[in-house]
């Protein structure tokens, strides 16, 4: 990626060393250039960081990755991932790579950005959080102060190798939306029991005042996630947040998985893409 600069051409008009006038006149400089965008909307390489969404878990069939179909970096063309999107099928197979890990928390991102640095890629995409959230307990999720600090890591690990590199964060989804739609599939609900996501999806059909306050517990903690991710992504010039885009997507029955009404299904996985293209590709600061 094309470095960003300022381009200052100075200019100026002297009156001659024998001119009539009473004073010389003053060198003027132009204006300045305006600095060119920090935003590349066309990288030419892409690693994505993150967890089971960014694996294609579940997607595919019953609790098992699939990372062809990944938002990020899959190759199914019914997905149109974002690799493909920005690089095209050769450049995506070439120079795409997927370092997310089923299951992993903010406190692994470090560990994965590092990984990805090692490949020097002009973008990196992040989509982690939901397991913060989603612990056995609502009183097991990751505190915000946490969160927060992993994710300063996660970017330091990234800059002490790559000062340049694009990164594009996806918010966490809303995971009561997510209850909401699956609880009405009875055997996702048999597929929650294994233990997918209990601090939301435990007893999914007990409305009780403590119930409630459970889930509202939950989506408050994502709410906060998202906070920071907005909050430290804008300290950084090369970070680009998505406006809380996939937490406002209204998942509905056809993004969902089959097996467990809770992953992205395949066209789940190809509205993420659709949504990560809009963002990345658009031009500007």
């Amino acid at each position: 990626m094309a470095a960003a600069s300022v381009l200052a051409v100075a200019g100026c008009d002297t009156a001659g060393g024998n001119s009539a006038g009473p004073e010389a006149t003053e060198a003027k400089a132009e204006p300045s250039a305006k600095p060119a965008p920090a935003w590349d909307s066309t990288p030419a390489s892409l690693a994505a960081v993150g967890d089971s969404i960014t694996r294609g878990f579940d997607a595919c069939k019953v609790l098992s990755d699939c990372p062809e179909v990944s938002w990020a970096t899959g190759s199914d063309t019914s997905v149109d991932s974002l690799a493909v999107r920005l690089l095209g099928a050769a450049g995506a197979a070439e120079r795409s790579w997927n370092y997310a890990v089923t299951g992993a928390r903010m406190a692994d991102l470090p560990s994965q950005m590092a990984r990805a640095a090692a490949r020097a890629p002009e973008l990196v995409t992040v989509m982690i959080g939901a397991n913060d959230a989603c612990r056995a307990t609502a009183a097991d999720m990751t505190p915000v102060a946490d969160f927060r600090a992993d994710f300063e890591d996660a970017l330091a690990a990234l800059r002490d190798t790559l000062p340049k590199a694009q990164v594009f964060v996806a918010s966490v989804p809303d995971l009561k939306r997510l209850w909401s739609e699956g609880r009405t599939n009875p055997l996702g609900k048999q597929v929650w029991k294994l233990g997918i996501c209990p601090s939301m999806l435990a007893d999914p059909d007990v409305l009780t005042k403590a119930a409630a306050e459970r889930r509202d517990a939950v989506q408050d903690r994502v709410e906060a996630y998202n906070d920071v991710l907005e909050k430290v992504c804008e300290k950084d010039r090369h970070c680009r947040y998505d406006g809380d885009a996939v937490f406002d997507y209204h998942f509905g029955e056809t993004q969902l998985s089959q097996w467990d009404w809770f992953h992205p299904s395949k066209d789940g996985q190809a509205r993420l893409a659709e949504i990560a293209y809009r963002i990345i590709s658009r031009k500007g600061a």
